[in-house]
């Protein structure tokens, strides 16, 4: 489950980032928004290209999830301040709600099977304390 999960990952951030580093203006256009001056497209292409990136991360998931599951943690939290940051930009009016779409699909859609896998590769291990005579307790 955690294997095709990241799969599906490593296409959508794919399709997703280039997406918008290829036709910045759409999304704008798409959430009825003003599309931003030269500077804000370049860096709204920049946060295309972080997403793009994160695609590597999720292929290297995908063909071994247990030995990178680090990687995986790192995107949960993203995936938490991500939608926390909308909601404070929505609740401000800085945003229309149409824009909350992409907090769905980028990060919402995913917490149901990763914040369970992060918490048993990554969480659990260290917030439970160490057996003694286990290889765990060895400094």
């Amino acid at each position: 489950m955690y294997r095709g999960s990241f799969l599906l990952a490593v296409l959508y951030n794919t399709a997703w980032g280039s997406a918008v580093i290829l036709f910045p203006r759409q999304p704008f256009l798409l959430a009825g928004l003003p599309v931003p001056d030269a500077q804000g497209l370049l860096f709204w292409q920049c946060i295309g290209m972080f997403v793009l990136v994160y695609a590597v991360g999720y292929f290297y998931l995908w063909r071994d999830p247990v030995r990178y599951a680090p990687f995986a943690l790192v995107a949960v939290l993203g995936k938490v301040f991500g939608p926390v940051g909308w909601v404070w930009a929505y609740a401000q009016g800085i945003v229309p709600l149409s824009t909350g779409l992409t907090i769905l699909t980028n990060d919402l859609l995913w917490w149901p099977v990763w914040f369970p896998f992060v918490y048993k590769t990554c969480l659990k291990p260290v917030l439970r304390p160490p057996v003694p005579g286990t290889e765990a307790a060895r400094p």
